[in-house]
């Protein structure tokens, strides 16, 4: 409903919605019984026609402010989503490692795309998005449908583009309140010592080396997989993280923390020497025949798992081999900070929420090592009590003896 209003000063101004935009229109009329009569009657005519859809603003107020903005929403409101998306990612493309890239454009044009082809940006509301969201659930692919993780991906891209396009066209993003689909966290199963040792004792011997540096140092997957001879350096004993590869690509480390120096251990350093007589005429230090860095799916296929069985050791992930390392290093007694810096954390706060209930009497506080502390205490204390009465006692028959 529009209003016809006065301002303090006393000038009639017009105060209406149009396009869910709340409108005002100042006059330099000033509120009399002829003005107001006047500009009441233009106000029904232009609510009259914003109820037909068929009011033009800049007819009204040609010199407004608001009617080229309220042109270019006009405009905007019809914008298809792939052309808005395609839109989006172009722009935004530079910002992104090329990895980021390939993973947005395949989930914008393998899904995305597809399901809202026909679909005005503005227009998509969060019933169409939760309609979406079950369709994926639906999908069934080679390895079955996709899990809730895979989908709240999909979702993330989902809601970077049309948060962009709510902020860009002044509408309501659908995303408000809609939170992910929860997901299962992975167990974690960290190896103990001997469960490394026999593991290290079944494995093939090609591929030796490589694992005692990942059980060893903590390195992911793309980093130790990545690396090149020319970031070990045997003087410093230092294995220096500096690219990773990456889905077939070489990539910067994943945040600004990973780009680190490990300490090479005794044992990690002898498996790289030992490795560099195989491949140290090549840039990379653990490759194939052909000098590219290892596929990591088929080397799970044929040597990871195959060697778990072999050991009998439980399945579970190669990225196991990392927790393993932040778990026997802190057992050992590291320096949690020294740990961190290893295993490229920002600092210890990770560490201590990821692996605080493997490490007993170190980050768990269960009152053990306080006991552990009192006891040990209480024997020495008490020996010494024992000994300064076995004393007292002496000087006390002595003096008894004496009397006598």
């Amino acid at each position: 409903m529009g209003h016809v209003r006065e301002t303090k000063a006393g000038y009639l101004y017009f105060d209406f919605f149009h396009n869910g935009h709340r409108c005002k229109e100042y006059t330099e009329l000033k509120n009399t019984p002829e003005n107001l009569k006047l500009m009441s009657a233009a106000m029904e005519k232009i609510q009259s026609e914003i109820r037909l859809g068929t009011f033009e603003y800049s007819k009204y107020f040609p010199e407004s402010k608001n009617a080229g903005k309220i042109a270019e929403q006009e405009e905007h409101k019809g914008v298809l989503f792939p052309d808005y998306a395609r839109k989006w990612y172009k722009l935004n493309k530079i910002e992104w490692k090329p990895s980021v890239r390939r993973d947005f454009s395949s989930t914008m044009e393998g899904h995305l795309i597809p399901y809202f082809k026909e679909d005005i940006v503005s227009d998509i509301k969060k019933t169409r998005l939760k309609e979406f969201r079950t369709a994926l659930s639906e999908l069934q692919g080679r390895k079955g449908s996709l899990t809730n993780k895979r989908i709240n991906n999909i979702m993330a891209v989902f809601r970077l583009i049309l948060n962009e396009a709510a902020e860009e066209f002044d509408f309501s993003s659908p995303f408000a309140n809609l939170k992910p689909l929860s997901i299962k966290k992975p167990a974690m199963m960290p190896f103990s010592l001997k469960e490394v040792l026999l593991f290290l004792t079944a494995v093939p011997e090609a591929f030796y080396n490589y694992y005692v540096v990942r059980f060893f140092t903590g390195m992911r997957t793309a980093e130790i997989d990545g690396l090149k001879w020319e970031y070990a350096d045997f003087i410093n004993r230092k294995i220096m993280v500096r690219e990773t590869w990456q889905s077939k690509q070489w990539v910067e480390p994943k945040t600004a923390s990973s780009v680190r120096d490990i300490d090479m251990s005794k044992r990690v350093e002898d498996a790289l020497l030992s490795q560099k007589r195989v491949t140290g005429d090549r840039k990379i230090v653990f490759c194939g025949k052909n000098g590219n860095p290892l596929d990591y799916n088929n080397i799970s296929k044929r040597i990871w798992y195959p060697t778990l069985k072999k050991a009998r050791l439980a399945p579970r992930s190669a990225y196991q081999t990392r927790h393993t390392a932040a778990t026997l290093w802190l057992a050992s007694g590291e320096n949690p900070e020294w740990v961190a810096k290893q295993l490229g954390h920002a600092n210890t706060e990770m560490l201590f929420k990821i692996y605080s209930k493997y490490i007993p009497n170190l980050t768990r506080q269960d009152g053990s090592a306080f006991e552990k502390f009192v006891d040990d205490k209480s024997v020495l204390i008490q020996e010494e009590i024992d000994a300064e009465k076995g004393t007292s006692n002496n000087r006390d028959d002595i003096e008894k003896e004496g009397r006598r």
